[in-house]
C-alpha cells in the first residue's frame, strides 16, 4: 500500500484522496512472540489529506484472524474493525520534535508496516472459545467445608489404618 508523495502533493487542489484495498498481512503469523494462527487479508480504506507540510492519513482496517482460546488453545475467529491515523511530513524537523510524526525520505509512503503495527496493537490479550465454557457439574464436583472434611475423615491413608483404629480404641474406652 505504497502512496507517491508527489502525487499526494499534485491533488493538494482536489480535495482528499480517498483509497480502498485488500492488502494481504498473513506474515504476522510468523512473526515471533504472538498468538495469531491465522490472518485473512484486511480491507484497508480511508482518506488522506494535506495540511501544511504533513501527510495525514486517516484510514480503517478491517478483518478476521484466527487466535488459540485462551483455555482450550482450540482455534476462535476474531474479527476486528479499527480506525488508525498516521502523519508523514518531509521536513525533518518537524518529525524530530514529534514522535507522532513519521519523516519520508524518499518519495514514497508505504503504509503496509504501520497496518501491521496496528494490528499486533489491537490483538487482545487472550480469546475465548464457546465451546470451552464448562456446564455446571460436567466434569467436577462441589462440596463444602463440611462435606470436604467429612469426606477426608471416611478417607484413611491405609499406612495409618492401623494408628486410626488405636485412635478409635482409645475413644471408645
Amino acid at each position: 500500500m505504497k502512496f507517491s508523495v508527489k502525487k499526494i502533493k499534485a491533488n493538494i487542489n482536489h480535495g482528499p484522496i480517498s483509497f480502498e484495498q485488500s492488502l494481504d498481512v498473513s506474515e504476522l503469523k510468523d512473526s515471533p512472540n504472538n498468538d495469531i494462527r491465522q490472518i485473512e487479508p484486511v480491507q484497508v480504506s480511508g482518506i488522506c489529506i494535506v495540511e501544511n507540510n504533513e501527510i495525514v492519513f486517516s484510514y480503517t482496517v478491517e478483518g478476521e484472524m484466527i487466535l488459540p482460546c485462551a483455555r482450550t488453545l482450540v482455534d476462535v475467529t476474531y474479527a476486528f474493525r479499527f480506525r488508525s491515523t498516521e502523519i508523514f511530513t518531509t521536513v525533518l524537523s518537524e518529525a524530530d520534535e514529534e514522535e507522532e510524526i513519521h519523516f519520508v525520505e524518499e518519495d514514497v509512503i508505504d503504509l503496509k508496516p504501520y497496518i501491521k503495527e496496528t494490528i499486533l496493537l489491537q490483538m487482545p490479550y487472550r480469546v475465548f472459545s464457546e465451546e470451552a465454557v464448562v456446564e455446571d457439574g460436567e466434569g467436577w464436583s462441589f462440596f463444602t467445608e463440611d462435606m470436604l472434611e467429612e469426606k477426608e475423615k471416611e478417607q484413611i491413608d491405609p499406612r495409618l489404618a492401623k494408628l486410626q483404629k488405636l485412635l478409635n480404641d482409645e475413644e471408645k474406652e
